[in-house]
């Protein structure tokens, strides 16, 4: 479950202020999400062009924080010029629905303009979708436009030579020559088959938004089916402030039949047609599909438990595939993160990340020649390889974990990646593919750091941001050494975030420990403290597997607001999350609702000893797995909190899709027990305090029947709870002027219970 993370964390400290700052503006959630952002610029999908010249992103707009233009940043003149105008160029037509759900799917259905773009790979330009229709926008400013249709073009590509573009159209892949008309490749089936799609678990789980991928020389594409017949039907009411629309959604609830998904290869005009061989249990995952060096196809193929995945070798002449290496899960009682942290070399190894020894970190695994039987391969009775034997080189260690590959050199033997560097920092690193030598550290520790490179890995882009500086970005060399601002972003007069940093405070990081000695991390921010007065806190938790939310960076100006309404602002990073190895996660083991609520109860313990907080006045707040925690926190300890908020809440665990749920919690049909004492439900009913329930009455992610469930229980039970609902609004509430509704009704909520600052 990629959740949605619904609050942040902004603070600037007050030597900041330049001496011009006078007053002190209110910051109002109405200002937090209007335009221009108060974070200043934040350029998306910054890419560097094959040859390393120029720099492209997405840029929003003053006027319009949620619209993006492409820009293009030429290197050698340090000139920015803009390559299309959305607003300009657009048509404003209507999204098709799957357009839409894939947009969700991709976190950016917020988002107006241009979302996304693709280098080619000569260098000429690149391909743009915008408005369901496809251009070419090239780096003089021309635009060609190379699709005028009422249906949408879902993932469209330019192929690895550029000589095709491609999309997905009523559920057929199109080809055809660039500037030409393209046509269907594959058949017309309709009903449950889908050509060229990821399948729904792909998107909103594995991260695999696309279901075809062209080979390296433009011969051959590898293109998924998917037969989604066995997946049960959740018929979702969408209802909208005009009226309801009702969708027959192919959901895979835990427990059920996922799609059928198959693999083909065929030339770009459909002929040459062959099945990839993935084995004989077809209830499998299709985790990721490259091309490799050898213009063979790789496919990481993922057992349903998730604790095995092959890496087959396929011959995309005819399909038969081996197995190069199986990668396990580093725990019997654990599951395998999947990642793209992955690049294959010139020579056909390849550079390989995983969490074998407890730790995510880089391997370098190389093959042997199928043709030499001395190389310990596998045959079956016809004398075919099955299995290929591989040499796994480790290349980083140690008990920081590596977090993001970044970028090869294989001209100077290197590459680059991020890494946690003290548990609230991220940093850019440099390694020996060979590894011989000690990475070098590339970044300023102070900030926390991600980074993109250009294909050849000889330049960096690095991203950076503290706690009191928004996001930045810089050209870099291979040494770490800042040629060129991209975006300086500088807190200068002109920013809009100025006038709000007299008020703003540091953030405060310290431990407590979990009831087994683990270091759990925190963050708080206090208001100004009045001698002999004590404040409410504003408890704000996420708890679920994946995401960090206390770190050293910049994460907007929320919890700021909060604050400045008096209220303490704090949040604790349980066992569960990311970043820490396979031991500080493996405790939610099907058992989620279980370690994450003892330890966010060890933090409202630890807030009650701090003799400037209202031991009373302690008020949950999380959002999707968060508002799940406020129900089970709410449940498990009454009176401990104030009030609790539960946005969008999962309530039971069978409501959830497969891929998320059985990776954490197993198979409902073989620990029906492990879904009981995880399930919200059994024990709504104990619920005491103030609850405020908040949920969107489109939501496709966390649908609605698992608020609606609750609230009949609760109803039931004679129990008193409160509910905001927001037609129309999917799992994403949000908007420049839904958001300040949605922070409102939780500030009265929570004035309206008592929670509120001293006098």
């Amino acid at each position: 479950m990629r959740f949605l993370i619904a609050a942040a964390l902004c603070v600037a400290t007050p030597a900041m202020a330049d001496d011009h700052v006078t007053s002190e503006p209110e910051l109002t959630f109405e200002r937090v999400y209007a335009s221009p952002s108060l974070n200043g610029p934040a350029p998306r999908q910054a890419k560097l062009s094959p040859d390393g010249r120029y720099l492209t992103l997405l840029r929003n707009r003053d006027d319009d924080r949620e619209r993006y233009d492409l820009w293009g940043f030429d290197i050698t003149t340090n000139e920015w010029s803009m390559l299309v105008d959305s607003e300009a160029l657009g048509t404003g037509r209507e999204l098709s629905e799957d357009e839409k759900m894939q947009r969700e799917r991709a976190r950016v259905g917020n988002l107006k303009g241009i979302i996304s773009y693709q280098w080619a790979s000569d260098g000429s330009g690149v391909l743009v979708p915008l408005d369901g229709d496809l251009y070419f926008a090239r780096l003089d400013g021309e635009v060609t436009r190379l699709t005028d249709t009422e249906e949408s073009e879902l993932n469209p590509k330019l192929s690895s030579k550029a000589g095709f573009v491609s999309f997905i159209r009523d559920r057929q892949l199109w080809v055809g020559k660039v500037g030409e008309e393209p046509a269907p490749i594959t058949p017309k089936e309709g009903g449950t088959i889908r050509w060229g799609e990821a399948e729904f678990v792909a998107q909103e789980e594995m991260s695999r938004l696309t279901g075809y991928w062209w080979g390296p020389n433009d011969q051959r594409i590898a293109v998924q089916r998917t037969d989604e017949s066995p997946v049960g039907i959740v018929t979702r009411a969408a209802i909208g402030a005009t009226g309801t629309k009702v969708f027959d959604q192919r959901y895979p609830v835990a427990g059920s039949d996922n799609a059928i998904v198959e693999l083909f290869v065929m030339n770009p005009d459909g002929g040459n047609r062959v099945k990839v061989d993935l084995g004989e249990e077809t209830d499998i995952y299709i985790a990721r599909v490259d091309w490799g060096p050898d213009d063979f196809l790789y496919v990481q193929r993922q057992n349903r438990e998730q604790t095995v995945m092959d890496v087959l070798r396929v011959d995309p002449a005819n399909g038969r595939s081996t197995i190069w290496f199986t990668e396990k899960a580093a725990r019997e009682d654990y599951w395998i993160n999947l990642s793209d942290n992955y690049k294959f070399l010139k020579d056909g190894s390849l550079l390989w990340w995983s969490e074998r020894d407890g730790y995510g970190h880089f391997y370098r695994v190389t093959q042997g020649d199928p043709n030499n039987k001395s190389n310990h391969f596998e045959y079956d009775e016809e004398g075919n390889p099955t299995r290929v034997s591989a040499t796994h080189t480790r290349l980083t260690s140690g008990t920081s974990p590596t977090t993001e590959l970044v970028g090869v050199n294989e001209e100077e033997g290197e590459f680059y990646y991020r890494a946690t560097h003290d548990v609230l920092t991220q940093q850019i690193y440099r390694a020996k593919l060979d590894g011989s030598g000690d990475p070098v550290l590339l970044t300023d520790t102070d900030y926390t750091n991600s980074a993109v490179m250009d294909g050849k890995g000889k330049l960096l882009l690095v991203s950076r941001s503290k706690f009191d500086q928004p996001t930045q970005s810089y050209l870099a060399e291979r040494n770490g050494q800042r040629v060129t601002w991209v975006e300086e972003n500088a807190l200068t007069e002109q920013h809009p975030y100025t006038p709000f940093l007299l008020s703003h405070v540091p953030p405060e990081f310290g431990t407590i420990e979990a009831e087994d000695g683990t270091e759990l991390h925190y963050m708080m921010l206090k208001p100004e403290i009045e001698p002999g007065k004590k404040y409410p806190v504003f408890y704000y938790h996420y708890s679920g597997p994946g995401p960090q939310i206390v770190d050293k960076g910049w994460d907007g100006a929320l919890a700021q607001a909060i604050v400045d309404k008096g209220y303490i602002y704090f949040a604790l990073d349980n066992r569960g999350t990311a970043n820490r190895g396979v031991d500080f996660e493996q405790p939610l083991y099907r058992a989620m609702g279980g370690v994450e609520v003892r330890d966010q109860k060890k933090g409202a313990e630890f807030l009650k000893t701090l003799d400037f907080v209202d031991p009373d006045k302690i008020a949950l707040y999380g959002w999707s797995y968060g508002g799940y925690m406020t129900l089970k926190q709410l449940q498990a300890d009454p009176g401990l909190y104030a009030a609790g908020i539960s946005g969008a809440p999962v309530t039971k665990w069978e409501l959830y899709d497969t891929h998320y749920t059985e990776r954490y919690m197993g198979d409902p049909r073989e620990v029906p027990e492990a879904y009981e004492t995880a399930s919200a439900i059994p024990e709504a009913t104990k619920i005491s305090d103030p609850l405020l329930l908040i949920h969107g009455m489109a939501d496709d992610n966390v649908v609605f029947e698992n608020s609606s469930e609750l609230i009949s229980v609760l109803q039931e039970g004679n129990v008193p709870f409160e509910m905001m609902l927001y037609p129309g609004y999917t799992h994403r509430v949000a908007g420049e002027n839904i958001s300040p509704h949605l922070w409102n009704t939780i500030f009265r909520f929570l004035e309206a219970n008592g929670v509120t600052p001293p006098e």
